[in-house]
């Protein structure tokens, strides 16, 4: 596995375009790999994440278990006179074997939060997919997929919860995003679907099962930027409870 990232010059005509529609991002990615993990097999699988920073920078993040190769991006997007090939590669595999129950780490996640809903009292009719819209219930997604994915967010120490959508929980949600978008030659119309950042505190519960979410993604659209979570360090945040 590795983890890749890549600055993206904001500056230029082609890095907007690519910023502005997930689809093409989705293909600048996809076209870093010769070959591709195979769809449907369960395994780790090509994710990225895009990360506006307050100075205005844009950060691609991706993993994957093979290396890419960002040539194409750096022609498109980045910065092509400078030196070094203009992205960063590491290895993933010696930090996710590192993972230890009980560690607590900085987290970032941009997920899809959906939920099906019965639209008729016909248990024959499929479930639709609809988008959770308000904060808590973007939120409470989360909270509702921790111990499937091997973490527990981290809460608040009693004098420093307020009230509010966070519910005493280290997390905060930001560009909160309802995303419409059309694919070059759809027959089915528009790509519609809500993003949502999640920055928080979380502590490792299961460590198989926090890898797999960390190289097979959470939620849905991962396709279109979603479900790429990272771990960072958080100075005096890491602890050990096993």
């Amino acid at each position: 596995m590795y983890l890749t990232r890549f600055r993206i010059n904001t500056q230029r005509r082609d890095a907007r375009r690519l910023l502005s529609s997930p689809h093409l991002m989705h293909g600048a990615v996809n076209a870093a790999f010769p070959e591709l993990p195979p769809r449907g097999v369960p395994g780790p699988r090509v994710l990225w994440r895009v990360d506006h920073e307050p100075s205005g920078r844009a950060l691609l993040y991706v993993t994957s278990p093979s290396r890419p190769d960002l040539t194409h991006l750096v022609e498109q997007a980045g910065w092509p006179a400078a030196e070094g090939p203009g992205w960063d590669s590491f290895p993933y595999g010696d930090f996710l074997g590192a993972l230890a129950a009980g560690d607590s780490w900085g987290f970032r996640l941009t997920a899809n939060p959906v939920h099906a809903v019965r639209l008729s009292e016909d248990r024959t009719v499929r479930t639709k997919r609809l988008a959770h819209v308000t904060a808590r219930q973007q939120l409470g997604w989360l909270l509702a997929r921790q111990e499937a994915n091997g973490f527990e967010v981290l809460r608040k120490p009693e004098e420093r919860r307020l009230p509010g959508v966070d519910e005493g929980y280290e997390v905060m949600l930001r560009d909160r995003l309802p995303l419409r978008f059309r694919r070059p030659s759809a027959a089915k119309g528009d790509v519609q679907f809500t993003r949502v950042t999640y920055d928080g505190r979380l502590r490792v519960t299961d460590v198989d099962l926090l890898r797999r979410a960390l190289t097979q993604g959470l939620g849905k659209a991962k396709a279109y930027g979603c479900g790429l979570m990272t771990l960072a360090p958080v100075s005096g945040a890491t602890e050990r409870t096993a």
